[in-house]
């Protein structure tokens, strides 16, 4: 596993150090930890466990956990602690909080099966002190089962678990309410399309009902705490935290606890109050760029342009401390307007031979070699595809790098249809031979390495045809790195090594580029992005250690744009569109057809990308219209890393 991790630049904010803390949970009914990364967050939430545990004598502890995604990093974090010798689990009960039902607990897919993988047959626990529901009992039996685990599981120590997207915790999902005990439910097609993952992405097999640990079962812990990790999480955070409590978001319900805590990461607490407008909690840290994310702010909260803006504007909104810093209020509106006009170039590779002082991107040197780092085989052209029709028309040496195949997230059908065309074409007739291949998959296992390659083969061909479609020659500029990590035959992949980070290494020591564009997207709900910056600013951070002295000439960018846009208010440069080029954009992304119409993995937005992509183009380009811009058709935003 590698070291690196992605975490966004500080860019200015609340002043917690001596803050007391009623101020600093202000706007909180469930008083919120925010830490850096998942990781130290993780730790944090560990050290809560091992001191309970440690600090229970003469009898067990009863210790609620939960499976999936959240608490990986925290079961991790339990294992090394208890193989330093900090913890014993003789003394602890464990209670699982949910399982599919129907469900064997041999199952690789079973919450029992993940549980036990991930810490239970890792540590000392006592084969009799584990409780986890059990998805086999008869379902004339399973009302009794419930009731009866439902009075050995109330009254738990402490109860640890994670959020989902929608505020579900458990699989107590919208509707649920504070008095629920331990149950079977039926699981919503929303639920059960996001566990078809854990199935080989088949809804037919998987689970339509679970057993889950009631609300106001979790409410009769002695303690709560709360878990979420990423971008994806953010908006359910701040309704948990911030929001009334309401049976749309189950996890609101446990505000009335009173003894819970939330722990977060800085991208899942990124709209909480303290974090989106830390001015109204306490002092701030004004760095320009919060300066700048203030007097956004403040336009959108009165409706006015920058330099409409007045003094009492900025006093009847809480920034007072910004006016005696760095006011008066005009100069502040000049100032900022300034700085966000000033992002706004149609030369994304510098315009040559002209005055830079003010531009996003030095003229010098041109033309630029431009490498482009794509996850997947259709990122770049989703998330900054105008950008990447300008620097190729602008005489720029542009290359992309694909840094997975995207094999998963090819349809059957589609490599079927492509083996009957070859047959129609006069081609080899492989149709049957495939279909065996597609009839021998096992859901929730790896697919058949020859159905892979096919996949792989169809992602390259759109990849190939995308470029080429504005005038990229992609036998020489697309390379295909088909990063080991990813090609696990299944949903879940392997973590990054060395491996992955010496195959960028390679590509960048050859290609030697001026600018690097990156994806800076967190919410990815595979998370292929986030494993893929991390490696390549890993393989950045290592050719600058060995010396690679070019290297200080060469500038990171990191764009959004699939999942979701880059705040004004941290953006370092923006590219206008034309109407002619956002329909270019989008005939790119129209030739990877195998992701058109049917999203494998759309996550909680059910659009196709091109059309996403659009929107928040669109958007953007009208959020620096209503701020006193130009108006333009539609605009890309980047973020300058180094």
């Amino acid at each position: 596993m590698m070291d690196k991790q992605f975490i966004l630049p500080y860019e200015g904010g609340l002043i917690e150090k001596n803050l007391p803390a009623g101020i600093l949970h202000n706007y909180e009914k469930i008083w919120t930890k925010i830490y850096p990364e998942a990781l130290p967050a993780s730790a944090a939430v560990a050290d809560v466990i091992v001191a309970a545990i440690n600090a229970c004598e003469g009898r067990l502890f009863r210790l609620g956990l939960t499976t999936g995604a959240t608490p990986a990093l925290l079961y991790e974090e339990l294992l090394r602690r208890y193989q330093a010798g900090e913890v014993s689990f003789r003394q602890v009960e464990i209670f699982s909080i949910d399982e599919y039902y129907p469900s064997s607990g041999d199952e690789l897919q079973s919450r029992n099966h993940l549980l036990h993988e991930a810490l239970l047959d890792r540590v000392d626990i006592l084969p009799e002190n584990v409780h986890i529901p059990d998805g086999t009992v008869p379902q004339a039996e399973v009302s009794d089962y419930c009731a009866g685990f439902d009075k050995q599981a109330r009254g738990l120590d402490l109860l640890v678990i994670g959020v989902g997207e929608e505020g579900q915790v458990g699989f107590n999902e919208a509707g649920s309410n504070e008095k629920t005990r331990t149950r079977t439910v039926r699981l919503s097609y929303g639920s059960r399309k996001r566990q078809a993952r854990h199935f080989g992405h088949d809804l037919s097999a998987t689970p339509q009902s679970a057993i889950t640990m009631g609300i106001g079962t979790m409410l009769s812990a002695g303690r709560i705490i709360l878990m979420a990790w990423g971008e994806d999480k953010a908006k359910v955070v701040k309704a948990i935290a911030e929001g009334e409590m309401s049976l749309a978001c189950p996890a609101s319900l446990l505000q009335s606890h009173d003894h819970i805590s939330l722990y977060v990461d800085t991208t899942a607490g990124s709209l909480l109050t303290r974090a989106v407008a830390p001015w109204l909690v306490g002092p701030c840290d004004w760095t320009p760029k919060l300066i700048r994310k203030a007097v956004v702010w403040l336009c959108e909260t009165v409706g006015k342009p920058i330099l409409k803006l007045t003094d009492q504007d900025y006093l009847e909104n809480s920034l007072g401390e910004l006016l005696e810093l760095y006011g008066p209020f005009d100069q502040i509106n000049i100032q900022v307007f300034n700085d966000l006009q000033h992002t706004i170039t149609g030369w994304p590779g510098g315009k040559p031979n002209a005055d830079d002082s003010t531009r996003p991107v030095p003229a010098a040197p041109y033309p630029k070699t431009v490498l482009i780092f794509s996850p997947h085989p259709d990122d770049d052209v989703i998330s900054m595809g105008g950008t990447f029709i300008r620097l190729v028309s602008q005489g720029h040496d542009v290359h992309v790098a694909y840094e997975t195949s995207g094999d998963v997230a090819v349809h059957d059908d589609v490599v079927l249809q492509h083996m009957d065309a070859a047959f129609q074409l006069g081609l080899a007739d492989r149709f049957d031979a495939v279909k065996a291949l597609v009839d021998s998959k096992v859901p929730g296992e790896p697919e058949p390495c020859g159905l892979l390659e096919l996949k792989a083969a169809i992602r390259r061909s759109e990849a190939r045809a995308a470029v080429r479609s504005f005038g990229l020659d992609d036998a020489t500029n697309a390379h295909f790195l088909n990063l080991p990590f990813y090609e696990s035959g299944g949903i879940a992949k392997k973590p990054r090594t060395q491996a992955d980070v010496d195959i960028i290494k390679e590509l960048i020591c050859r290609l030697k580029p001026q600018m690097i564009f990156m994806a800076g997207d967190l919410a990815d709900p595979h998370g292929t992005h986030r494993v893929c910056t991390e490696a390549a600013l890993e393989a950045v951070d290592q050719l600058r250690a060995e010396g690679q002295d070019w290297l200080s000439g060469t500038h990171i960018w990191l764009y959004r744009g699939a999942w979701m846009e880059w705040e004004l208010g941290r953006v370092d440069m923006a590219v206008p569109l034309s109407p002619e080029e956002v329909v270019k954009k989008r005939h790119a992304i129209f030739r990877h057809l195998s992701q058109k119409d049917i999203v494998p993995f759309p996550g909680e937005d059910p659009r196709e990308f091109w059309q996403r992509a659009e929107e928040r183009t669109q958007n953007t380009a009208a959020q620096y219209d209503r701020l006193g811009m130009a108006e333009y058709q539609a605009i890309e935003v980047f973020l300058k890393l180094c």
